[in-house]
């Protein structure tokens, strides 16, 4: 072989790999993916402050946890995400539509947690569907319940006791069941918890809504 068409196949295969290591390097996986809707979803939950745009990035959040879920039928991930979205934009879209929403994530939430209740890692299963059960309204209107969102929500802590979206939650419901002095204990955890990896848009927004609700626990005591 002569050495010019020599160093030629060996630029060209060279050439070759690195476009299939760029290809490689470009391509997101499965984690990558979640992290993705996870950053979307707080972008969308606390730096988009009108509520119709709210609700359709939501939606479009939904599809594409979906669209994941559907390729990945033996993961719960996607569809945890896919039902916050779904919650998210029924609370941007309030009025009776929310219902059916709701009910929607509800159903999500509740295969993820066949699938997987540790899902994410973090107690996201529970603190969701607890969250759910705490604000929904009960029967006749909903699916409502205290005593569930009570059971999931302290599910959720024991899961992950120092985290700030289980606290918060699990605050959150203290304070509308009128345990304000309990109710202060938790946000002020919530409020402690330590930063997650890449989510500071999400930590900060959580933060200020754990400090003012805080604030109005402090103030009934």
């Amino acid at each position: 072989m002569k050495p010019i068409f020599k160093a030629f196949l060996q630029g060209l295969f060279l050439y070759a790999l690195a476009c299939s290591g760029q290809t490689w390097a470009q391509t997101p996986t499965f984690d990558n993916r979640i992290e993705h809707l996870a950053l979307n979803w707080a972008h969308i939950n606390y730096e988009i402050p009108d509520k119709t745009a709210q609700a359709v990035a939501a939606h479009k959040l939904a599809v594409e946890a979906g669209e994941m879920a559907h390729e990945s039928p033996t993961r719960a991930e996607p569809l945890v995400w896919e039902a916050i979205a779904l919650s998210t934009e029924a609370g941007a879209r309030g009025g009776m539509g929310a219902l059916g929403l709701v009910k929607q994530a509800k159903g999500l939430l509740e295969k993820a947690e066949k699938l997987n209740p540790n899902a994410l890692g973090d107690g996201s299963v529970y603190t969701s569907l607890g969250s759910l059960y705490a604000q929904v309204p009960g029967f006749p209107i909903g699916f409502g319940d205290p005593a569930k969102a009570r059971a999931y929500l302290e599910k959720a802590v024991a899961v992950n006791p120092t985290g700030i979206d289980p606290n918060y939650f699990y605050g959150d419901f203290l304070f509308r069941q009128g345990d304000y002095a309990k109710a202060a204990r938790v946000l002020t955890q919530a409020l402690n918890a330590p930063a997650r990896p890449h989510r500071d848009v999400a930590d900060r927004g959580r933060r200020a809504e754990a400090a003012s609700l805080l604030a109005r626990a402090k103030a009934k005591l």
